[in-house]
């Protein structure tokens, strides 16, 4: 089975020189300050026309806040300048909701930064496949079920937005195939005793459909969350069904199952003591404009570093408010508090195992 995009991984040990300055500054302000994030996700808007039951932030409380499409192309391309890579476009509510959301892409891939998105695909605005879709390198479909009425139940919307989402992938398909896009257009599922019995079904029609690739992936419970239903999965219990799915990869469709993940969920005691990758290596941006140095910390002050209308992004991310975040994530944060399986997750490990462990003979390349 095929993990060409290492879902189920990272990809720092291809940013080595950032890998280098955030191990060197070591809590110290005057070698931190000038490490600007590879990554940062957005969030367009705050409100969503879902209500899933897997929701990590409805805690936020889904506010139609909105980030303002001319200061954002402003903001771009100071991003690009200073060092950020790439943006994604996901959050708090369901992108494809901003009226400005294909011109917003747009702008973040003229402004020198690679784009990507994630999206319950029941929307798909008039412009966007026009404007948005050639300019994103990739685009991922949140569909958590295999048949219209487990989506609906899951999803907590109508059955009929089934239908639209399955329409609205062949029309994402068949543009690509049509102009010869690279745009790379995958699909998730959240692996849950609800919807298990469906995943063969779900890969079978993203594969007809002609998706690139299907990833199944574990349940991460958010500590903020007003949802612990799916906070004691066994996943043990689904690792026989990769077995099952892995048959279904072809040379045109991958089947991710993360394996890996699920398996770390059932090991907690090897973790790293600290976290390494905030706030260096990644950044969020809320509907409301505020820049946090972590997505499992919204609405925490302890992460919040400034707001994106009211200043540049390089004030804020070496303000006093950043600096102060550094020494309190460096001194104070107690990673118990953390999600497990965070989005850093991986890169952590990596980052810890240069940092800590030194195996024999190291310099016998």
């Amino acid at each position: 089975m095929s993990d060409a995009y290492k879902l189920d991984s990272h990809k720092m040990i291809y940013h080595p020189r950032r890998t280098a300055d955030v191990l060197e500054a070591k809590g110290k302000w005057d070698k931190g300050c000038h490490i600007y994030p590879i990554y940062v996700e957005l969030s367009p808007i705050g409100a969503c026309n879902h209500r899933c039951l897997f929701c990590a932030v409805d805690y936020v409380g889904y506010h139609p806040d909105r980030l303002d499409l001319d200061i954002m192309r402003q903001r771009f391309p100071e991003m690009a300048r200073l060092g950020v890579k790439s943006v994604n476009f996901a959050g708090e509510g369901e992108p494809m909701l901003h009226k400005a959301i294909a011109p917003m892409i747009h702008a973040a891939k003229t402004g020198g930064l690679d784009t990507s998105l994630t999206t319950n695909a029941s929307i798909l605005p008039h412009d966007f496949i026009d404007l948005a879709l050639p300019c994103l390198s990739w685009l991922k479909v949140s569909i958590n079920a295999g048949t219209a009425p487990t989506y609906a139940a899951i999803h907590r919307t109508k059955e009929g937005d089934f239908a639209k989402v399955t329409e609205h992938m062949q029309a994402m398909v068949a543009a690509k195939r049509t102009h010869h896009l690279t745009c790379v257009l995958g699909a998730q599922a959240l692996l849950l005793p609800d919807n298990a019995h469906e995943m063969e079904t779900l890969a079978h029609l993203c594969r007809n459909i002609g998706m690139d690739y299907l990833v199944v992936k574990p349940y991460s419970q958010h500590l903020s969350s007003g949802n612990w239903r799916y906070e004691t999965i066994d996943y043990s219990q689904f690792l026989d069904l990769g077995e099952r799915l892995r048959r279904l990869s072809t040379p045109t469709f991958s089947l991710v199952f993360r394996e890996h993940t699920m398996k770390k969920t059932l090991d907690t005691t090897n973790r790293y003591d600290r976290c390494y990758a905030t706030p260096f290596l990644w950044a969020h941006i809320m509907a409301t404009g505020v820049v946090s140095g972590c997505s499992a910390y919204l609405m925490d002050q302890r992460f919040e570093y400034g707001n994106i209308h009211h200043n540049t992004f390089e004030e804020i991310w070496q303000g006093a408010k950043r600096q102060e975040g550094m020494r309190f994530v460096s001194e104070q944060l107690d990673i118990k508090e953390c999600r497990l399986n965070c989005r850093m997750d991986e890169v952590n490990r990596y980052l810890h195992a240069i940092a800590t462990q030194s195996p024999p003979h190291i310099n016998f390349i």
